[in-house]
């Protein structure tokens, strides 16, 4: 095992390293940034990563959802998603629940750190609501065209996120993948008592010349 993770603790210690195999981490969500953080998160010596989604593959998702290949088309995602990082690291315990959130938590739940990976603020204000209740921290994401926005949440309310219907639009598949390296590097940092900060909402886009740029806001806790 400690060669598996050889270049991590070279990184952090074989003290981080240990923290990590004891952490339980949810996923909600299993599209694009689900595939993306769980692939990303997979490898990290993390001891439980359970996913839930009730979706299916469909074939306009494969460019951008990176767990997925023809093959399963039709497949529940989370199914899916769960077979292909047991693969990656016989270590690592792994559930996939295919209902809804709300749904899932009927049932006592017991994680160190949820990490949003919705496509829907309603869903996400109940995120919020579960992870307040049961003094979790969660981590939000969200991306489209070229831009996207990530926070790790501890004592802001996602309250004041306005929750409406809105059109989707188009999607880079590199920026889902970088949108969901931000929030996997946010959970390591987190899990693994590093430095880091909470309640900071990042923006990360590209402005009319082309330029990337990150932005970050301190959300207030009251």
């Amino acid at each position: 095992m400690k060669n598996y993770f050889n270049r991590q603790i070279m990184l952090w210690g074989q003290e981080a390293q240990d923290t990590l195999a004891t952490k339980r981490v949810l996923i909600v969500g299993s599209g694009g940034l689900g595939c993306s953080v769980s692939l990303a998160l997979s490898g990290s010596g993390i001891a439980v990563i359970d996913m839930v989604d009730f979706d299916r593959v469909e074939l306009h998702n494969i460019h951008r959802q990176v767990l997925f290949d023809m093959d399963d088309n039709g497949k529940f995602k989370a199914e899916v998603a769960v077979d292909k990082i047991l693969r990656r690291n016989p270590f690592l315990k792994s559930r996939a629940y295919t209902v809804s959130f709300e749904e899932f938590i009927k049932e006592p739940r017991d994680y160190d750190l949820i990490v949003d990976a919705t496509d829907n603020l309603f869903v996400r204000e109940k995120i919020d609501n579960f992870a307040k209740e049961s003094g979790v921290a969660w981590i939000y994401g969200s991306v489209e065209e070229f831009n996207g926005q990530v926070c790790l949440f501890k004592e802001a309310n996602f309250n004041m996120f306005a929750k409406k219907e809105v059109e989707p639009k188009g999607i880079s598949a590199p920026m889902v993948m970088q949108i969901a390296s931000f929030e996997a590097n946010l959970a390591l940092r987190y899990l693994a008592n590093l430095p880091i900060k909470s309640d900071l909402l990042y923006y990360l886009y590209y402005n009319n010349e082309g330029e990337f740029e990150v932005k970050s806001f301190k959300l207030p806790t009251k």
